[in-house]
């Protein structure tokens, strides 16, 4: 189930009247809750939520000792991590291990498991080991029954692409019920205006017109052509990602609950370490937490907190897919981080403007270079994007996706506070008119919209 479509509008307007007219009775509200997320789910694959409720289970159950028990914490993260792999790694590894083994003694490569890729495993089992870990480091109680554990992981808001919300966060939230009169209706329904806004205008139109058809073939773009299709997928890109966010964080938050935020204008960043305090926030964070700071952090010398950070940046490209590609992408991430932290490149806090602009115009192409490597869908795929780049013979501009692209990049670029602003002359319309204005400007996206809904990118992940 899509957020922009009619479907997702009729089952969520189901869902706030009955948790609102469940609200006084907590146990109630949340059962609700939780069926409603698996009928949600259930829109995908019916059998797949007996996956979700497995890993929900095998958390809580985990959890209940993991606080004494080393072992318990051990276990509770292999089994996640086992599911994890199966489903989205064990292709790819095999695949390379037959292929080669075939190629070397001249066998016939074995089947693969094909096994579907369940939607948002990547989210929810990270979900179910930061409740581990967050309750072995004594930041949350272990919860004395499951509802709460497999409400946290499967909640539907943020169940098939995130923001990943950690446990220590969303459960407390969970023992209360939520305050009707605290709900930020006006900021709700800027997110999720905003949200539908950008995907069906920005980043569906970008992918079907110019990015699809180019990294299709890549062979018959030029100079322009590949640069444009790069650019593109970089407002793509960020205008997919950050709307499923918005639209998740504005509903939920339309329910009484709060998410983080998980996109803070990243193309704006001055260095990579930057870019990554901005982009997918929620992800980057986890993978600081609960990778980067146990492996030892920047605390062990210089090559020792290079290492942790490719090891970091390696991991979360793997997060992202099994392919050479993310591996790749990841690698080279992780590289640029550690070069900028050796020869000092981020510009400091009292860096002058020409040098912090600098600083962005030269994050900004980095980061789009990676994404050639992410959008591929191989590696010999990437270097046929990055040598059309080389192709300077009869340079012939598309003038109408050029100024999407920088419709695009200039709404990321508005001043930070203008949403704040908005809200506050918002704020004293009556609802009537709030619910009037909000409905009509969902329904002039969808009708200026093309047709049909892609899902969202991260959806494969």
């Amino acid at each position: 189930m899509l957020f922009p479509t009619g479907i997702f509008a009729l089952f969520f307007a189901t869902v706030f009247c009955l948790h609102w007219l469940l609200n006084s009775r907590p146990l109630a509200n949340r059962l609700m809750l939780l069926g409603a997320s698996l009928v949600f789910y259930a829109w995908w694959s019916v059998w797949l939520c007996l996956l979700l409720l497995g890993v929900a289970g095998w958390a809580w159950a985990l959890g209940l000792f993991v606080r004494n028990r080393r072992v318990a914490l051990f276990l509770g993260i292999f089994g996640i991590l086992a599911v994890l792999g199966l489903f989205k790694y064990a292709d790819f590894f095999l695949g390379e291990i037959a292929g080669r083994m075939a190629l070397a003694l001249g066998w016939e490569a074995p089947g693969l498991l094909a096994l579907v890729l369940p939607v948002g495993i990547s989210f929810y089992c990270f979900q179910a080991i930061s409740y581990l870990l967050d309750v072995r480091a004594g930041e949350v109680t272990p919860e004395p029954w499951p509802l709460n554990v497999a409400l946290y992981l499967g909640f539907f808001p943020h169940l098939a692409a995130g923001p990943i919300v950690r446990a220590a966060h969303f459960l407390p939230q969970l023992r209360a019920p939520p305050d009707a009169r605290r709900v930020p209706m006006v900021m709700a329904g800027l997110l999720i205006a905003g949200g539908l806004a950008k995907k069906v205008l920005l980043a569906n139109t970008l992918a079907t017109e110019l990015v699809d058809p180019a990294f299709r073939d890549p062979e018959a773009l030029d100079a322009a052509g590949a640069a444009l299709a790069i650019y593109g997928y970089a407002a793509q890109i960020y205008c997919d990602f950050s709307a499923y966010s918005d639209m998740a964080i504005g509903v939920a938050a339309l329910l009484g609950y709060h998410f983080p935020r998980n996109f803070d204008q990243p193309y704006r960043a001055a260095s990579l370490r930057d870019f990554w305090q901005r982009w997918h926030i929620s992800l980057s964070f986890w993978f600081r937490d609960y990778v980067y700071k146990p492996l030892g952090g920047n605390r062990g010398g210089r090559w020792f907190t290079a290492r942790n950070a490719m090891l970091a940046m390696v991991l979360s490209g793997l997060w992202h897919g099994a392919a050479w590609t993310f591996l790749l992408w990841g690698a080279v991430h992780g590289a640029g981080l550690v070069l900028e932290r050796w020869l000092g490149l981020a510009p400091g806090e009292g860096a002058g403007r020409w040098r912090r602009w600098l600083g962005v115009l030269l994050t900004f192409h980095l980061v789009c270079l990676g994404w050639v490597l992410f959008r591929a869908p191989d590696l010999a795929g990437a270097g046929a994007m990055l040598a059309a780049l080389g192709r300077w013979e009869g340079i012939s501009p598309a003038w109408p996706m050029l100024a999407l692209v920088a419709a695009a990049l200039a709404l990321h670029a508005l001043p930070p506070n203008w949403q704040q602003g908005l809200e506050r002359r918002l704020a004293h319309w009556p609802a009537w008119a709030l619910g009037l204005g909000f409905g009509a400007v969902v329904v002039l996206v969808l009708v200026l919209g093309p047709s049909g809904v892609a899902p969202f990118i991260y959806f494969q992940f």
